[in-house]
């Protein structure tokens, strides 16, 4: 047995568990965008709402002529 060996096998089990590390991180960044995108368009679709309601409860002042006239 070579006296490395016991060295490149603990380096090559690190890299695994890094890469193990690596595709979760990625697939969580993949959902986390997914649920950014998601909250985004609810956050459009509310705002949307928000802006029609306003619009509907919000009295619009009278155009009058001012006094002068």
């Amino acid at each position: 047995m070579n006296a490395l060996d016991p060295r490149i096998t603990e380096l090559e089990i690190q890299v695994a568990h890094q890469n193990r590390t690596i595709e979760e991180l990625s697939a969580e960044m993949a959902r986390q965008g997914g649920e950014i995108d998601r909250l985004r368009k609810t956050l459009k679709v509310l705002a949307e709402r928000f802006l029609a309601l306003e619009e509907v409860a919000t009295p619009r002042p009278e155009i009058t002529k001012p006094p002068h006239y």
